[in-house]
């Protein structure tokens, strides 16, 4: 039985001058904790601070010890010295900072010894929503609400994601599916087919869009008049790869396999109950440009025209899925897209207002560039610029504009998962871009921002390294739900990056797991678990696809 206290511990308030080498004074105080231990061992989510532009990491701290030792909440005076978990950063002058835990009433989560899923940590402090989750090895997509219990399903489905799910305004979940094209493959990111499910549980239109020489993957996004903006490879020979200029020592996977899969976006506008045409689209093929060859027509230097996509950046190992984009958004008001480009560790945002044939060149559309980038961050080494210090990103997922209303609205929230560096952060940085949608850049310097403007990191920071999918979100209340996609974890940190809820998700592909059953990991991916989940949006109480609907919860995932 959930029982509603507070547990009131002594804390440290860190007070941290941030200047010379950070020397930091202590003094103690008593607050209520927003953060329970679930297992015996020392508390581990802790305080955090703000720091200059390097990161800083608090020193070890004393804290009171709370446990919880079979199902039972106690509170233990016993002292230790705890490490904190979380490392928060902002590029800023030497200044002071204060760091204070605000007060929150615990709300106990019943463990029992060994549990390896279903709910761990919910305060009073974690933003209360029904969160949306498709695990990648199940065709069902469940919405829970903070207490881990399901208040609605959706079965009829009869393919797995592929990988995105969403509830729209009127109710409806929208996902898209993995049709397994046996002609492409993107790694795991497959698609082919998007759903849509009345609340009801019933097929109200789909579409397929794979065959075999292109494939809808990752993500899509619903646009303000219903249409739909995918992203999809299409495929292009080794013979095209180098008369677009790709130098032939890069692309020896290309060869090997025989062609190359770039990323496009095409955007369907829906034909009910299935189908759809499309109405417009962008092609990274049409935006190169290469310093190999000088026989191509697309011959230049990368360095000076950073609107444009080098197919040699970086002067890497080019893999048959290149690109490899994985998240995709729109900003109404801009018209404006923005993907995340893993395979290219950087962000790029276009004009969306272009037609299709404008989409294609270098000028037209509402800011004269046509489909060329208006904004890239991540890794100057794509077009020629910067040192290796300067690349910010590292294969990420998720990238999304902070929606209006939100705490950070129109910064960009990206889920870095740290490949290379071996450790995973949500970075949050502000774009360089005016009221008008214009972004600067000082000709032959690099995009900024040079940092972010606030990071979730752990400590040390290789015990949060999620190397494949995942993703944030900002939630209302300024906290950050993140999901570690890999182990099918769903934690929500504050602003000081204490975790006030956590849940691990119980499905594989078998069905749901018992509360200490083992966590299989996944035969095709090393290092990820079969309860993995590629992404999750927790949608607020008055969102319009709730209002008016059921939300009696009907028990746990958890067999």
């Amino acid at each position: 039985m959930k029982k509603s206290v507070s547990l009131l511990i002594s804390i440290i308030v860190l007070s941290i001058v941030l200047a010379g080498c950070g020397t930091t004074s202590l003094t103690s105080g008593t607050q209520t904790s927003p953060l329970v231990s679930s297992t015996t061992d020392a508390l581990s989510e802790t305080t955090s601070a703000t720091a200059t532009a390097l990161t800083t990491t608090i020193p070890t701290s004393i804290i009171t010890q709370i446990t919880q030792t079979t199902g039972v909440f106690i509170t233990s005076t016993t002292t230790i010295t705890t490490t904190p978990t979380a490392i928060i950063t902002t590029p800023a002058t030497p200044s002071t900072a204060t760091v204070t835990i605000s007060t929150a009433t615990v709300t106990p989560v019943t463990t029992v010894p060994g549990q390896t899923v279903g709910l761990f940590i919910n305060t009073a402090q974690a933003y209360v929503g029904y969160t949306l989750i498709a695990p990648k090895q199940s065709f069902d997509t469940y919405l829970i609400n903070n207490l881990g219990q399901v208040v609605h399903s959706w079965t009829a489905s009869k393919y797995p994601p592929g990988q995105s799910a969403y509830l729209l305004p009127n109710g409806n979940l929208i996902r898209a599916c993995s049709l397994k094209n046996p002609d492409i493959n993107t790694g795991g990111g497959e698609g082919g087919r998007i759903e849509e499910y009345d609340w009801n549980d019933n097929l109200v239109w789909s579409l397929d869009y794979s065959t075999d020489q292109y494939m809808q993957h990752h993500d899509f996004c619903v646009l303000p008049n219903g249409d739909i903006l995918m992203l999809v490879v299409e495929k292009k020979t080794y013979a095209q790869a180098i008369e677009a200029g790709f130098n032939p020592s890069l692309i020896q996977a290309v060869q090997t396999q025989g062609y190359i899969l770039p990323d496009s976006i095409v955007e369907i506008q829906p034909t009910y109950p299935s189908g759809g045409t499309v109405v417009w689209s962008w092609h990274v093929w049409d935006h190169l440009i290469q310093s190999y060859s000088s026989a191509q027509a697309n011959y230049g230097t990368p360095s000076l025209h950073p609107e444009l996509i080098d197919p040699n950046g970086g002067g890497n190992q080019v893999p048959v899925f290149w690109n490899h984009m994985n998240s995709i958004t729109y900003n109404a008001t801009l018209d404006q897209i923005m993907v995340s480009v893993r395979g290219n560790s950087e962000i790029w945002i276009i004009d969306h207002s272009t037609t299709t044939a404008q989409a294609a060149g270098h000028s037209g559309g509402k800011y004269g560039k046509g489909g060329d980038l208006l904004y890239r961050w991540g890794d100057p080494s794509q077009y020629g610029a910067g040192t290796q210090t300067s690349e910010t990103l590292f294969q990420q997922h998720d990238a999304m504009w902070i929606a209006a209303g939100l705490p950070g609205a129109g910064d960009i929230l990206v889920f870095n998962n740290g490949e290379g560096r071996n450790y995973t952060t949500v970075d949050e940085f502000t774009p360089p871009v005016d009221a008008n949608g214009n972004y600067t850049m000082t000709t032959g310097k690099t995009y900024g921002p040079t940092s972010a403007i606030w990071t979730y990191s752990a400590s040390p920071p290789t015990s949060f390294y999620c190397p494949d999918i995942g993703g944030a979100q900002r939630l209302p209340n300024g906290d950050t739900l993140i999901c570690d996609g890999i182990n099918g974890t769903l934690f929500e940190v504050t602003t000081s990056g204490q975790i006030v809820w956590e849940y691990v998700n119980p499905v594989i592909n078998t069905g749901p797991l018992g509360i200490t059953d083992t966590i299989p990991p996944d035969p095709t991916h090393t290092g990820q678990y079969l309860n993995e989940v590629f992404r999750v949006t927790r949608y607020a109480p008055d969102y319009a696809g709730l209002v008016g609907k059921d939300l009696t919860p009907t028990g746990t995932l958890v067999k």
